[in-house]
């Protein structure tokens, strides 16, 4: 079994362009809004939950604090709508993602490091490892489709096993 240490390289926008959006302030032109008491940064990222007659909603997810080195032994993709994470109180996460395809590309998983300003909107069908919080009892807001169990007929999570393979994330 070969192993494979992941060491999270610094978010940014083109870094990441092929798994989604970052969803930041930095490099984004604004609008001055409510008689110039606020600066609007429109369109950051969009989500995607149509498929189906999908709805958005808006969830907030607290988390716990992962211990590393960090096995990474699955990835989850959410083939028909897109799912972003954007931390409250400027908290550093990380990304462990690899690109859309039928099953993960192993030689293609990359890790990332929000600086804590930055959020991330993982495309529709780009393979993720769940959320890697730093801190216990992170809050991060996660905007995705709503889940109905009575009329969804669509398939909400995939799940590739990774249990084979000696894939380990560390933390710098």
């Amino acid at each position: 079994m070969n192993s494979i240490i992941l060491n999270p390289q610094p978010l940014n926008k083109q870094s990441f362009n092929q798994f989604g959006d970052v969803v930041e302030i930095q490099n984004h032109d604004y609008n001055i809004i409510n008689n110039g008491y606020a600066q609007k940064y429109p369109n950051l990222a969009s989500i995607d939950t149509s498929e189906e007659n999908g709805e958005t909603a808006i969830h907030i997810f607290l988390a716990k604090k992962r211990n590393f080195p960090l096995k990474i032994d699955m990835l989850e993709r959410h083939p028909f709508f897109s799912q972003c994470f954007i931390p409250r109180g400027k908290k550093e996460f990380l990304v462990v993602v690899a690109p859309p395809s039928k099953i993960p590309d192993i030689e293609k998983i990359t890790a990332f490091i929000s600086n804590g300003e930055q959020g991330v909107n993982f495309s529709r069908g780009v393979w993720h490892f769940p959320l890697i919080s730093l801190d216990d009892d992170a809050q991060f807001i996660t905007i995705d489709r709503k889940y109905n169990p009575k009329i969804d007929k669509i398939m909400q999570c995939d799940i590739f096993e990774l249990s084979e393979f000696n894939i380990s994330l560390e933390a710098n």
